[in-house]
Formats: structure tokens, C-alpha cells, sequence
């Protein structure tokens, strides 16, 4: 079964633009067919792909008449650019990779001069949203993000954790308008690089920790996307390859039972924030604060 419940988290969806920008960008959208009317947002366009961005988990595509698509996948989106020689994929693996499409799954098919970018969502939960370039911005779902870790000013954030001082810190920066981009994998990592465990409440956190959590949630993001995010068979880049990180790097999440690489004491698996958390005990030990 390829569904694992998962949710794409910013390093994949930095290495699915990425991907996608060498197949479509200066390419022109001439047709938008829609097989699922709750799948598309507003009036289809046409035009030149002039910019390929991201804000937060959102992808947004910019065509050359002031225009742009929003596209959110969710936990089951996928984006399946069939060209004139080759399929590439992009989002959560399935059949679909290699199945005719449109099939079943299928919710909007976008057509370009030399393509077709197929996107497909099992659930229905994400969304492909038409609406003017200078509204992106302004757009509701863009509006309420936070900045991300790498444009986090270390003050910003501090005063953040104090302003949630009840709240524990896994909770806090899973919270996408408190900072953007971290999600489940991610928030594991760095607080288990700054060595604090994720049940301790935001009015512990020093200020040097929290410097030191902003300055670690850069570093695993950045290793991931480097790597091709993360390889949990739900994300996978635009040529259809799986990224590396968990291999390579991930240090605590999904590795349970094994030796921490900093103490030897094994890693476990306990739940914050009603999200399986990925900890060890020794590093991250919870004191009485």
C-alpha cells in the first residue's frame, strides 16, 4: 500500500519546484480541463510559465500575463508532467507514475504546447486556485504564514516562544503562523539537534536555546533539500526519484530502537502534540523546569 498518512513538508515540495521548473517554465498553458470541480479554484488560464515559486507548502506557477496558479497537494496531490519523451512525477508515489492517464484520480489536467501536467489527489484535499499574480500574496492561505526559518529573525522568534509560553515547544513550531515549513520530521530533528525535548513547555526555552533551535531547523531543512527531502515513499522529486535524507541524515525520526549517534542510549517514540515524536531520552532529557 503506498499511502502512509503523510503530508508533504517544505524540503519536498523545494525539490518538486525545483523539478518542475526544468519542464515547464517557458512553456505555454494553451487548455485547462477540470474532472473535479471541487479540485479547482476560479477561472482557467492560459499563458507563458514565467516563474516557478513557493511560499511555505504552496507551489505557485506565474505566467507572463500577470496571472498565476496556486497549487497545494496535500497528503495524496500529484503532479505528472507527460512530455514528448518522458514522464516525470512529482508527489505522492502511486500506480499513477506509470499508468495512463486520466484515470480515476485524476482532478485537472493542465495542457501545454509540448505536454500535459496532470494533477491527481486520491482524497481531494488539495487544490489548484487561479487568481492574479499581484493577489498571490494577499491570498488567505499565503497571508497567515509565518516566515520561514531561514528569514526568522532570531528575536521574532524568541519573543514568539514567550508570547506561547504555556504551550509545549513541539506544538508551537508545528504551527505554521508561528514559523513556517516545519512539520513532523523536521520538528523532530532540530529539537533533537538543540537538544531539547519537545514536551517542554515555551516559557523553559532560553533565549540561547531558542537561537540555537532556529539555527538547527535551518540546518536539517537545509541537509534535506540538498538530499532531495525526505525518502518515507510519500514525496518524491519531479524526475521520479526518492530523495535521501532519511538515510543519510535523519539522526531521530522513524528510528526507534536505534543507538542515538551522539550518546548510544536508543532512540524511542513517544506522542506530543498528538504526533508521533522521535526522541532521546538521554540528550533530550525532560527536566523539572
Amino acid at each position: 500500500m503506498w499511502y502512509n498518512g503523510v503530508m508533504p513538508e517544505l524540503p519536498e515540495v523545494e525539490t518538486i519546484k525545483r523539478g518542475l521548473s526544468k519542464f515547464i517554465m517557458n512553456k505555454k498553458l494553451t487548455q485547462t480541463d477540470i474532472l473535479c470541480e471541487k479540485s479547482f479554484i476560479g477561472t482557467p488560464i492560459t499563458g507563458n510559465v514565467k516563474n516557478i515559486r513557493r511560499f511555505g507548502k504552496a507551489l505557485i506557477i506565474d505566467f507572463d500575463n500577470q496571472k498565476s496558479l496556486m497549487i497545494h497537494l496535500r497528503m495524496t496531490g500529484q503532479l505528472i508532467y507527460d512530455g514528448a519523451k518522458k514522464r516525470y512525477a512529482a508527489g505522492h508515489p502511486s500506480e499513477n507514475f506509470v499508468a495512463s492517464l486520466p484515470n480515476k484520480q485524476t482532478r485537472v489536467v493542465l495542457h501545454f504546447d509540448d505536454g500535459i501536467l496532470y494533477f491527481n489527489d486520491q482524497r481531494k484535499f488539495g487544490f489548484i486556485k487561479a487568481l492574479p499574480t499581484k493577489e498571490v500574496e494577499n491570498d488567505a492561505f499565503i497571508k497567515k504564514l509565518a516566515p520561514e526559518p531561514w528569514t526568522m529573525p532570531k528575536d521574532e522568534f524568541y519573543k514568539k516562544l514567550q508570547h506561547h509560553s504555556k504551550s509545549c515547544i513541539k506544538a508551537t513550531i508545528l504551527d505554521q503562523t508561528i514559523i513556517c515549513g516545519l512539520g513532523n520530521i523536521y520538528a523532530d530533528e532540530a529539537l533533537f539537534k538543540s537538544h531539547i525535548h519537545p514536551s517542554r513547555k515555551c516559557a523553559t526555552i532560553t533565549r540561547k536555546e531558542s537561537d540555537l533551535l532556529l539555527k538547527s531547523a535551518c540546518e536539517v531543512m537545509d541537509s534535506s533539500i540538498d538530499s532531495g527531502g525526505s525518502t518515507m515513499a510519500t514525496y518524491v522529486k519531479a524526475d521520479g526519484t526518492r530523495g535521501d535524507y532519511l538515510e543519510k541524515f535523519a539522526q531521530v525520526f522513524r528510528r526507534e530502537g536505534k543507538e542515538c549517534p551522539y550518546c548510544g542510549t536508543k532512540i524511542v517514540k513517544i506522542r506530543v502534540a498528538g504526533r508521533g515524536t522521535h526522541i532521546c531520552p538521554h540528550c533530550q532529557e525532560l527536566k523539572n523546569d
